[in-house]
């Protein structure tokens, strides 16, 4: 989109964008390459969206490929996903034979031409395999990769150990590997239909669509309905809240796409709440970014209950809108809540519910705390950091 960059003046910290400006000359013209596994689902595929233009309007020669996947493959990584995050699983040697294949095949049938080429997770990891000699590889990770199974990351570290450097989004995801590792933390594009400001009116309008009253204070969990989130613990949490604050509870997460797990996860939930009128279980269809936008701006606090976090944009999301933010002490989450300044870190059902009977209690630090995280927001966690680290590294790894 010709000139947008200029419109992230008004949000971005002072000087940013002339910073960026004035850094891309120096890599213009380079070819650089994302590969994933999806154009439309997950938070790989969002960032993609947004940073490809900013990129491509700075003079990179921006491009982006999905991989296609058979049944097996998707099967295999799933199971990888999973172990890499810490569960216990065992991956047939079949599907690993059929992850393989799928990836030699979408190596034959992907343009990989680029100067830099950057893969992210696991689907594309073994690509690398197939590289063509005159590019530079990066293999992004966004998984929790602090305490990964051991046998997973046996199988899979000979393809990272191919690369030329590997990027993590946080320190303690780093592992021990013979090639340089970089940290470069997500971020979220504030000009976007989840993140731009919202007028009262449209507001209004997108909450009568989805029938949230707003006669009450909102309690809102955004996030997939899967092992690692849990779902259970915040509706646990509301009920001890609703005890002393008349409150309602949101839980708003994507359609489940992978598999009976999350399907299962899902109707415990709508039985567990069945007979709560205050309790909205929303199943958005991909592409919801203006509900989730309305529904974090609606929200008294938002609750972030996941087990595992490689880091979670919906945190930054909810710290950029102004709201304070409970979410469990994971290592992604630890790194943007700042404990009673932008909101706190709990380990427990009891440590949410004490603390958002606090917040409901004392609305003014409530305030003052999500005036604090949307600063935060700002300086860390906005899309323009992000597209400056991607320029300094294209610099430092770009070939001479």
């Amino acid at each position: 989109m010709p000139g947008r960059l200029s419109a992230y003046r008004d949000v971005a910290p002072p000087g940013k964008v002339d910073l960026l400006q004035q850094l891309s000359k120096q890599v213009r013209g380079q070819r650089m390459l994302h590969v994933n596994a999806s154009r439309a689902v997950g938070g790989v595929a969002e960032m993609l969206q947004h940073l490809i233009p900013l990129l491509s309007e700075l003079g990179i020669q921006a491009r982006w490929e999905v991989m296609e996947g058979t049944e097996s493959f998707y099967e295999a990584t799933e199971l990888f996903h999973l172990g890499l995050q810490g569960l216990d699983v065992k991956v047939p040697e079949a599907l690993v034979d059929g992850y393989l294949e799928c990836c030699r095949t979408n190596a034959r049938s992907l343009d990989l031409s680029a100067d830099i080429v950057m893969t992210h997770d696991v689907p594309p990891l073994a690509l690398v395999d197939e590289a063509p000699a005159d590019a530079r590889w990066l293999w992004q990770c966004h998984l929790d990769l602090s305490h990964p199974q051991r046998k997973i990351w046996s199988l899979l570290r000979p393809s990272v150990a191919k690369y030329d450097a590997v990027v993590f989004s946080l320190p303690q995801f780093a592992q021990p590997l013979a090639l340089p590792q970089f940290l470069i933390y997500p971020s979220i594009d504030p000009l976007s239909d989840k993140n731009r400001e919202l007028a009262p009116e449209e507001l209004d309008q997108i909450l009568e669509k989805l029938q949230i009253p707003r006669d009450k204070p909102i309690l809102l969990e955004v996030s997939g309905f899967n092992r690692f989130t849990d779902p259970l613990g915040a509706l646990a949490a509301y009920r001890r809240v609703k005890t002393h604050h008349d409150c309602r509870l949101v839980l708003a997460g994507a359609m489940p796409m992978d598999g009976p797990a999350s399907q299962r996860i899902v109707e415990e939930v709508r039985d567990a709440a069945a007979k709560d009128e205050d309790v909205h279980l929303l199943l958005l269809n991909p592409g919801s970014d203006l509900e989730i936008n309305a529904l974090q701006r609606s929200a008294a606090i938002v609750i972030q209950n996941s087990v595992r976090e490689g880091f979670g944009t919906t945190v930054a999301e909810a710290m950029w809108k102004g709201k304070p933010v409970i979410a469990a002490e994971t290592e992604g989450i630890t790194l943007q809540v700042r404990f009673g300044q932008t909101g706190y870190t709990v380990n427990s059902v009891e440590g949410t519910a004490f603390y958002a009977r606090y917040l409901l209690g004392n609305p003014s630090i409530a305030e003052e705390m999500g005036r604090r995280g949307r600063e935060v927001a700002r300086q860390y966690f906005l899309i323009t950091r992000h597209v400056g680290e991607y320029l300094s590294l294209m610099l430092l790894m770009g070939r001479s």
